[in-house]
């Protein structure tokens, strides 16, 4: 009687969880008279139009939004995985003077708000020429900006056992052979759930996006999807929603092919307490 009340439970919550999905994939082929006047999830005349319609509403067809939003979800998923990586390391396995102080100071960033840091971003990325392109999105993540990535390596490497470390330097291996050769197989699950949440959070930021990209041509898709409504009072909800349901694809196939060793890797972190 337990394990039936529990698994009600569980699957009310699923149901209010996923009410959202659910309710946008509807809408996505509602007749445009039934989003908003009809208080019914499912449409009564089911129809596909939006879908072509969304794909094609601007001057820019939208494979081009999700081409952009690929090149800088891509580059900041290597950036991010390339650049924590190297200073995890350092802060892990290497001694050097003023480590902890340095560790702390990069903990303390996770404490700064990043909306604070956007106007002086924006200068900076503004005297450099950079706007209107894809650097400020993607040179800061090769730069080991991310503390929180940073923060699950470091946690991840401390488990690795040191005596694989002595045991290589045994047969003499140097800190770049240890780093290549114990260091980054052995840390595949971090690396993994870092790439997954940098494509998650990269694919799916708004504000920065919108602020250093300008051009129609250069714009991602939620950037995109926001030129659905229009200062004007224009709106093509239908169309909107139905790139929206497009829009969660890629993330969606993403977490889904690297679903095991996220959850893996989160349970040998430090995010496990």
């Amino acid at each position: 009687m337990k394990k039936a009340a529990k698994l009600v439970a569980l699957l009310a919550l699923l149901a209010v969880v996923l009410y959202p999905l659910l309710w946008m994939l509807a809408t996505s082929f509602k007749p445009d008279n039934e989003i908003v006047g009809s208080v019914s999830l499912w449409p009564t005349e089911p129809t596909g139009k939006h879908y072509p319609e969304g794909w094609s509403a601007m001057d820019v067809s939208f494979s081009t939004f999700f081409r952009n939003s690929a090149v800088i979800a891509g580059l900041a998923v290597l950036g991010n995985c390339a650049s924590c990586l190297l200073a995890a390391y350092a802060f892990a396995r290497l001694r050097f003077r003023g480590r902890g102080l340095f560790f702390a100071v990069m903990i303390g960033t996770l404490l700064l708000p990043g909306h604070v840091l956007i106007v002086p971003h924006y200068i900076l990325f503004n005297w450099f020429g950079w706007i209107d392109t894809i650097l400020p999105l993607v040179v800061p993540k090769m730069l080991a900006t991310e503390a929180f990535f940073i923060f699950l390596m470091v946690q991840f490497m401390r488990g690795i056992p040191r005596e694989l470390d002595d045991a290589a330097r045994i047969d003499g291996a140097g800190p770049y052979q240890l780093f290549w050769r114990i260091i980054v197989p052995l840390a595949r699950p971090a690396l993994v759930t870092s790439a997954i949440f940098s494509f998650i959070w990269t694919w799916n930021d708004f504000l920065t996006q919108l602020l250093y990209l300008n051009d129609l041509e250069k714009i991602t898709v939620p950037v995109a999807l926001r030129n659905f409504l229009d200062s004007t009072g224009q709106t093509s909800l239908g169309p909107m929603f139905a790139m929206s349901v497009l829009s969660l694809l890629p993330v969606f196939a993403f977490f889904v092919a690297f679903q095991r060793m996220l959850v893996q890797g989160i349970n040998t972190t430090g995010l496990k307490g």
